[in-house]
């Protein structure tokens, strides 16, 4: 990456985006008939999908369930053929548990788990393409799936990344961006509230400038919530016409 421009002297990215501005987004609901929630979506050329089961009684022994609540269990894989590496990474890796851990702590402040006492709910994410902010796209999808299930959230969790480019904070990096090393920040945010789900910073940042880049994120992911309640609100709208309302 020696030699790489990542912002231009008229403040233009890599792809030609703004500092602030967020690759294009689609997503859709309902993608598979057979899960209790499901949805799919694409930030840029980052690719994910996110399936949900539950709130089932809990399965297998039953000194796992919790009496109060309901056990949150995340689990995320890569499609082998999601990277350029084109390397086999076996079911529970080191990146594969971490990431699932992380979405189980982003979820576990999401979702009233409350009202589903000895209870499990199962959310599956796997990554198709990845060309940077990996973490955002499955919290994104995952959401998403949560809320096709039906299952109560006390608010959307939507994420972003962010990083900082010669005094500027960038918001939704790309791989290039990622590869290119630097600060990089994941957010992922309760909108209505403010309230952070989870916040990883993978490299030293002077704390003069983490204000800077923690806004930015954070800017971006009401940007995401922006375009999320968008889908559920089209999806909303396409259910009620199939069934006659």
């Amino acid at each position: 990456m020696a030699g790489l421009e990542l912002l231009s002297d008229q403040g233009y990215r890599v792809d030609g985006r703004r500092a602030g501005e967020l690759r294009k987004i689609q997503a859709r609901m309902g993608v598979f008939a057979q899960a209790d929630g499901s949805a799919y979506i694409e930030q840029g050329n980052t690719k994910a999908l996110a399936v949900v089961y539950g709130p089932p009684e809990i399965r297998g022994s039953r000194s796992r369930a919790l009496p109060d609540r309901a056990l949150v269990n995340c689990q995320y894989s890569s499609a082998t053929f999601s990277t350029g590496e084109r390397k086999r990474r076996p079911h529970g890796d080191r990146k594969s548990c971490e990431m699932g851990l992380q979405l189980r702590q982003t979820f576990e402040a999401a979702i009233l788990t409350q009202l589903h006492p000895r209870s499990q709910i199962d959310i599956y994410v796997q990554v198709l393409q990845a060309d940077g902010g990996t973490y955002a796209a499955c919290v994104n999808a995952a959401t998403l799936a949560v809320l096709d299930a039906g299952i109560p959230m006390r608010d959307f969790v939507c994420a972003c990344s962010a990083g900082f480019v010669e005094g500027t904070a960038l918001a939704d990096l790309s791989h290039v961006e990622e590869a290119a090393g630097g600060p990089q920040l994941a957010l992922a945010l309760l909108p209505a509230s403010g309230q952070i789900a989870l916040l990883e910073m993978d490299a030293r940042l002077h704390e003069d400038h983490l204000e800077q880049v923690l806004e930015a994120a954070a800017q971006a992911a009401k940007d995401v919530h922006t375009l999320l309640d968008h889908v559920v609100r089209q999806h909303v709208r396409e259910a009620s016409i199939l069934l006659g309302d």
